[in-house]
């Protein structure tokens, strides 16, 4: 079973998620949208198949995730993955969500840091 395929997005904590998003655009081209820019891609594996890298600033006071980072993780099949993880006695820290662009769960590390998995609709 596959496990992680890819870098699904890349979260960070700032002062002022708007100035840094539009310091990125102005300076490094990153073509910006609310939730910060999208970085799209084709899997090796498949060459049509299209993917996607979120790269989003959010506001230091952020409670979404404790540390300065998050790091998102694209995975195939969510669910099954989740069972084998608990097998494994890894702590999920919430349900699966499910949204018209995949599904989510939170997880933790063997240092505590929280990682989102994310099973993508492409």
């Amino acid at each position: 079973m596959k496990r992680v395929t890819g870098i699904g997005g890349v979260f960070f904590k700032c002062k002022d998620p708007k100035a840094v998003t539009e310091w990125y655009k102005n300076h490094l081209g990153l073509d910006t949208n609310p939730y910060g820019a999208t970085f799209e891609w084709y899997e090796s594996a498949d060459s049509t198949k299209k993917a996607q890298t979120q790269w989003s600033p959010f506001a230091e006071s952020s409670k979404y995730f404790e540390k300065e980072f998050m790091i998102n993780y694209r995975v195939e099949n969510l669910v099954e993955l989740v069972e084998e993880l608990k097998k494994e006695g890894v702590t999920i820290l919430d349900n699966i969500e499910t949204y018209d662009y995949g599904k989510f769960v939170h997880i933790l590390d063997a240092e505590g840091t929280k990682v989102q998995l994310w099973e993508a609709v492409d």
